[in-house]
């Protein structure tokens, strides 16, 4: 009787992931620690592994937006910090400091594949604003439709909307977003853990009202690296299905995650467009 369950129960998890295989324009946001070490220099390997799986994407003709965290991340290693600084204007220094290295590193990445990217830096302004954002919406579009990859990150440099309560908050909040403005047929958002996880640990495959789900996570869980957390990302997650969108928390340390994603397998925890 409990195998005819299980079994019953993957199949409409199957069938509801289904779409996924169908997607023709995705965002995929990677969290710090996915691609970095825990002394926040780039972890290359990660790295690789992420870039070869978007690329993959690419060439099989999704169009593809990539919104990657980590910049802050390599400027607290190249400058010996030990742990993410207090004050802004620290914190604006390491993202201009490691900015410059992650996105060398990810200009290599892609050109090994024979995919070209287009860096976009972003504040809280540039969306919230109606012209700026139709403007973002058109390059990005333009992108796009020219094969190119945008690698997007929230612009720590300049931005001071964390003083204010207005930061994206790791680029999960960034990604729902830009998901919306580009009308993105599903959202991936990448972290280092499994999925959304139930109160014994164990993975929830499918989330099919947002409130409750909230309810299984603590706000501000984080890391010293980063200033987001699962939290974060339901919030995210909840934006972005408000738009029907279709989003995936995933594990980007896994081998093959995207590739499970998008072929619609029982990968992360799935949330369709329609789980208010």
């Amino acid at each position: 009787m409990e195998r005819a369950k299980v079994a019953s129960s993957r199949q409409l998890i199957a069938k509801e992931r289904a779409v996924l295989k169908d997607a023709r324009r995705v965002v995929v946001k990677v969290g710090t620690h996915a691609i970095a070490k825990k002394t926040g220099r780039p972890d290359y390997r990660a790295l690789r592994r992420i870039v070869a799986q978007l690329c993959a994407l690419r060439k099989a003709g999704v169009e593809v937006v990539f919104v990657s965290s980590g910049a802050v991340a390599a400027g607290i290693e190249a400058l010996g910090l030990k742990t993410r600084p207090a004050e802004i204007s620290d914190v604006q220094m390491c993202a201009a400091v490691g900015q410059a290295r992650f996105i060398a590193g990810y200009e290599d990445l892609f050109g090994r594949e024979g995919v070209q990217i287009g860096q976009v830096l972003l504040t809280h302004s540039d969306l919230t604003d109606r012209r700026r954002a139709a403007n973002v919406r058109r390059v990005l579009d333009h992108l796009l439709r020219a094969g190119i990859v945008p690698v997007i990150n929230e612009n720590d440099v300049v931005a001071d909307e964390e003083i204010k309560g207005l930061a994206f908050g790791d680029n999960d909040w960034l990604s729902s977003l830009i998901a919306k403005l580009v009308r993105s047929d599903a959202l991936v958002l990448l972290t280092t853990v499994d999925g959304l996880l139930d109160e014994s640990g164990r993975r929830v495959p499918e989330i099919g009202r947002i409130r409750d789900a909230l309810k299984l996570v603590r706000a501000g869980q984080k890391g010293a690296l980063s200033k987001g957390g699962m939290d974060s990302k339901l919030r995210a997650v909840r934006n972005a299905v408000e738009a029907g969108i279709n989003t995936v928390i995933a594990n980007g340390t896994r081998p093959h995650v995207l590739e499970g994603v998008f072929a619609g397998r029982d990968v992360g925890t799935y949330v369709p467009g329609r789980a208010l």
